[in-house]
């Protein structure tokens, strides 16, 4: 016996244990001892372990959100994308809504804001007062991002009760800024339930900056004058609302033909319709329409073409804004829409935000396409993401060369519900996320969010 065991035999027996317990155990480590040392050689030096082979590196870590789209949800899985995964990274800058950053020639992002304060600075949307905020938002780093020059314009909503910021694009040093109104008011009971502005106003029009926000020349069009002429009072159906650029990276580099995009959601009908049916957040269609950027363009409707469906496999495009038709359809389930083009994968990633009843839990749904007409397939349908996240955009220039890793960015829980996944909250709030290849692999270390609650 070793004198380890022979120490430890001494030690239980002055501490009371049985001489016949104690001897059990010294054979038993004894039997054990001899298991480990089989086949050495006391005599000779230990020899140093064979070094290991080599392996690549452990996969990424990530939870992917559970896909749960409603039954009747018209969109395919993808077959090129296994979900969203995120991975934990996230940051939060601020206290204010609608972010929408356009990655301008210069290497930053200019983006609206409102219903909050920036850098000291206060926007409000609501009422005769109305403002809508803006920003600059510099760094190649999401989680280290500093925000400055933040500024106010006012903008009258009248006849309608909010004028809030939409499409915003920085193109050869010229900033567009379009705003849209929305009716009745911010919040508004019915039928036992309390809504958020219900009722989609028209887009009104761009103003523009050739400073970058140090000074605005205001559009020429009005809320009883908009671009496109729509009128939403009392609820009537609108179409191109709160239309979004699509971000095809800096300073439209990746545009197929040099003309700035923009997705709108709407709605086409508002006979017999639900409370709430066509709101800044729910919707039945999507709309899709392309301007040369200019500042003689972008206030002239004459100067748009209008999607209008297909015609032997290919778009067509029209400029009578009569013929316009949906890219994407689904009634009663489509909302806010942002749509940009993942270059590396050349892929458009569309995200879409169901409202609901406008002030509860919102479900977002993740589109791809290799055209910006579509067919549109499903990456993820997330429920009660965020819980409350709206507003949810990819910024171009946080993809990945590989395109399978992005920033989300987005605001949260106006009404103060749970955050999840973390970081979500009323903020400019930015996730780290993963678009993985289908199918995804179980060793990849993916979780699964089964909703959000």
């Amino acid at each position: 016996m070793n004198p380890l065991s022979m120490g430890l035999l001494g030690r239980m027996e002055s501490s009371g244990y049985s001489r016949m317990g104690c001897r059990m155990f010294a054979v038993i480590y004894f039997l054990f001892l001899a298991s480990v040392n089989v086949g050495a050689d006391e005599s000779q030096p230990a020899q140093s372990p064979s070094p290991a082979p080599a392996s690549s590196p452990p996969p990424p870590v990530y939870t992917i959100w559970n896909d749960m789209p409603p039954s009747d949800c018209p969109f395919p899985q993808s077959p090129d994308f296994a979900g969203i995964g995120f991975d934990g990274k996230h940051a939060e800058y601020e206290k204010a809504d609608t972010w929408y950053p356009s990655w301008a020639s210069d290497g930053n992002m200019y983006s609206p804001f409102t219903d909050g304060t920036v850098t000291g600075i206060r926007s409000d949307s609501n009422g005769g007062g109305a403002t809508t905020g803006f920003a600059t938002i510099s760094g190649d780093d999401p989680l280290d991002l500093k925000i400055t020059n933040a500024g106010t314009y006012p903008s009258s909503p009248a006849p309608y009760h909010g004028r809030y910021p939409c499409g915003s694009l920085v193109y050869n040093g010229v900033w567009y800024y379009g705003t849209y109104c929305l009716d009745p008011m911010p919040l508004i009971p019915r039928n036992g339930i309390t809504y958020n502005w219900p009722w989609l106003g028209p887009f009104v029009g761009f103003r523009y900056s050739q400073d970058l926000g140090k000074t605005w020349t205001q559009t020429p069009h009005t809320p009883d004058e908009p671009l496109f002429g729509e009128n939403g009072r009392n609820g009537n159906p609108v179409k191109i609302g709160a239309p979004h650029f699509v971000d095809f990276g800096q300073n439209l580099e990746h545009s197929p033909d040099g003309k700035a995009y923009l997705v709108a959601h709407g709605a086409s009908d508002g006979i017999n319709r639900r409370f709430g049916y066509n709101s800044w957040i729910t919707g039945d269609n999507i709309y899709l329409i392309r301007v040369i950027p200019s500042i003689e363009n972008m206030n002239d409707a004459s100067k748009y073409e209008f999607y209008a469906g297909q015609a032997d496999g290919e778009p067509v495009w029209t400029d009578d804004f009569t013929k316009i038709e949906p890219i994407a359809s689904w009634k009663d389930h489509l909302g806010c829409v942002t749509m940009t083009y993942d270059a590396p994968l050349k892929k458009y990633l569309m995200c879409v935000t169901d409202g609901r009843e406008t002030a509860t839990y919102f479900n977002t749904m993740i589109l791809e396409s290799d055209r910006m007409t579509g067919p549109w397939k499903r990456v993820s349908y997330m429920l009660y993401f965020g819980q409350q996240g709206y507003f949810v955009n990819f910024p171009s220039k946080f993809i990945s060369p590989d395109g399978r890793h992005a920033w989300l960015c987005y605001a949260a829980n106006f009404l103060g519900t749970k955050s999840i996944p973390p970081g979500s909250g009323y903020h400019l709030c930015l996730q780290q996320v993963n678009l993985p290849q289908s199918p995804a692999s179980p060793a990849s270390g993916v979780g699964i969010v089964t909703d959000g609650k």
